[in-house]
């Protein structure tokens, strides 16, 4: 039997198998008390208001902490326990280093600035690589929907990303927009800042339209940069959330989770395998960019 064969007999019992079960099963009717967008909700765990400020423990802070960790300790990794003879966790914690230093730095910025601001960009880089893989990783965060543990009501297994929750991309945005900025002032001066914004060979009355444009895409980068990143976060999970199982409850069809739930798995590994470390490598990259390009004589 030919492959092409093969593959045709498994597809049809495949979808043979899915109508099957959609005719022993039948539907439930569309279930109204499911919203998927509750899984983002941010419930207060410990109500902290100071001032005005809401500054309440949710589970996003819970994940912005356990990535705070994992990046000081990388860091206390690199610093404390290199060898003269590495072992294969040090050959890859050299590698990474490497990666960061020559790829993400040293590759969009002078080696001047890329000494001064190493260190920042391969902390954002290890920060949001960290905050993104754990979103992928269960934990007991779901405070909607409880289980019941000896009579205590313990909350059920989910997955968040902090990065998901545009706040937090905003955030690290504003920190990289205005370091740039003022490092651009600082090396250029104020005129010469704003000077370097009209590319090289543009003069006379051209050059105020285009440089209007460039002044008002250094603010769109604060919502292109912080976007990306919230959006293509936002979009795996809520992929694997109705893949697997969001819309098979939604619908009332049991049957339909034997098309979603091949596919959730898919969309899981091609999250964690690419997307969660490309998200934190285009951020990390995009800022060394701006960072090299606030201080060069033109744009």
């Amino acid at each position: 039997m030919s492959r092409g064969a093969k593959a045709l007999i498994g597809a049809l019992a495949f979808f043979g198998t899915g109508i099957l079960l959609g005719l022993i099963f039948g539907s439930e009717g569309k279930n109204e008390a499911f919203k998927p967008q509750n899984e983002f909700k941010l419930d207060d765990w410990v109500d902290i208001k100071i001032a005005g400020i809401d500054l309440s423990i949710n589970k996003a802070v819970l994940y912005l902490f356990l990535a705070t960790v994992l990046t000081i300790g990388f860091m206390l990794y690199v610093a404390n326990r290199m060898q003269a003879r590495p072992n294969r966790v040090q050959t890859l914690v050299e590698t990474l280093y490497t990666f960061m230093r020559d790829n993400i730095a040293g590759g969009n910025m002078d080696a001047k600035m890329a000494a001064r601001w190493f260190s920042f960009v391969a902390t954002l880089f290890l920060f949001i690589w960290f905050s993104n893989l754990l979103g992928y990783i269960p934990l007991p965060t779901n405070t909607e929907h409880t289980v019941n543990v000896f009579g205590a009501e313990i909350p059920s297994f989910a997955i968040y990303a902090a990065t998901a929750n545009l706040a937090v991309p905003l955030a690290l945005t504003l920190m990289v927009w205005i370091m740039y900025t003022v490092e651009g002032f600082r090396a250029q001066g104020f005129i010469g800042y704003f000077k370097s914004l009209i590319p090289a060979g543009v003069t006379g009355a051209a050059a105020i339209p285009i440089f209007l444009i460039e002044l008002i895409s250094q603010f769109v980068r604060i919502i292109s940069l912080s976007v990306r990143l919230f959006a293509n976060i936002l979009a795996g999970h809520l992929l694997i959330l109705f893949m697997g199982g969001g819309l098979v409850v939604l619908l009332g069809l049991a049957a339909l989770g034997v098309f979603t739930l091949p596919l959730a798995i898919a969309f899981y590994i091609f999250e964690v395998g690419l997307v969660a470390t490309l998200q934190a490598f285009i951020f990390a990259t995009l800022s060394s960019i701006y960072f090299g390009g606030a201080v060069a004589a033109h744009h």
